[in-house]
C-alpha cells in the first residue's frame, strides 16, 4: 500500500503539470466564457475537508450567479443559478480543471472520493463512512461518476437524498477498499468515457451498471 501511495502521488503531480499546461486554451476559454457570460469572479473557492478530515480550499471555475447567501448544507445545487456557459462547463467538466491545483497542492489526488462540504460532513462521513476520510479526496471516482450519470439529473433534493445519496456514500467506501493503481486507471478511462457520452446527449449504460452493481454486490456480502 506504501509503495502504491508513494506512486499514486507521483501520477498526481506529472499527470496533474501535465494537464495545466495541455489545457490552457481551455482555461482561458473559461475565463473569457465566464466574464462574458456573468462578470464576477473567476473562480469558485470552496471550504472542502479531505483525508483525516482536513479543511482545504477547493478551486473550480465559476459557472453560478453570485449569492453569498446560497445554501452550502444543500446536496443539490441551486440549478436556476447555473448560466448557460457555466452549463456547458459542468457537462463537460471544464469547471473542474482549477482542482488541478489542488492536486498539486497535495490537497487532492486524480481518483478518491469527491471532497466533503464541510457543512455536510457530518452526514458524509458518519459512521462506516468514516473510513472514507482516511485517503485523499479525488477529482474523479465511483461515486462522482454515478452523480454525473445519474444524481445530476434528479433535481428534487429530497428525491436525491434518498435515490442517489446512499448509493454514492457507499461508492465512496467501496473505492476506499477497491484502490489500486490499475482501478484508478480505469476510473479515469471510465471519466473520458462518461464526459464523451454526456457530450452527444448519451448515458454510458454499461458503466452505470456496474457502477450499481458493485454497490449491490458489496451489500450481498
Amino acid at each position: 500500500m506504501k509503495l502504491y501511495l508513494v506512486c499514486k502521488r507521483i501520477f498526481d503531480i506529472i499527470c496533474s503539470i501535465i494537464g495545466i499546461l495541455g489545457t490552457s486554451p481551455f482555461w482561458l476559454a473559461a475565463i473569457i466564457g465566464i466574464e462574458v457570460s456573468d462578470p464576477g469572479p473567476i473562480f469558485y473557492v470552496a471550504d472542502r475537508v479531505g483525508k483525516d478530515n482536513r479543511h482545504f480550499k477547493m478551486y473550480k471555475f465559476r459557472s453560478m450567479t453570485v449569492n453569498e447567501n446560497a445554501d452550502e448544507t444543500s446536496f443539490k445545487a441551486d440549478t436556476s443559478r447555473i448560466f448557460k456557459w457555466g452549463a456547458f462547463m459542468r457537462k463537460s467538466k471544464i469547471d473542474e480543471l482549477p482542482q488541478l491545483l489542488n492536486l498539486v497542492l497535495g490537497d487532492m489526488s486524480i481518483v478518491g472520493p469527491r471532497p466533503a462540504s464541510a457543512d455536510q460532513v457530518q452526514v458524509v462521513r458518519a459512521g462506516k463512512f468514516g473510513d472514507v476520510a482516511g485517503v485523499k479526496p479525488g477529482l474523479t471516482s465511483p461515486s462522482a461518476l454515478y452523480d454525473y450519470i445519474y444524481g445530476d439529473t434528479v433535481e428534487d433534493e429530497t428525491e436525491y437524498e434518498e435515490k442517489v445519496l446512499p448509493t454514492r456514500l457507499e461508492l465512496d467506501l467501496f473505492y476506499v477498499k477497491r484502490m489500486t493503481f490499475w482501478y484508478d486507471i480505469k476510473m479515469i478511462w471510465y471519466t473520458v468515457m462518461c464526459i464523451l457520452y454526456s457530450l452527444v446527449g448519451k448515458t454510458p449504460k454499461k458503466i452505470f451498471n456496474e457502477l450499481v452493481g458493485n454497490v449491490q454486490e458489496k451489500e450481498l456480502v
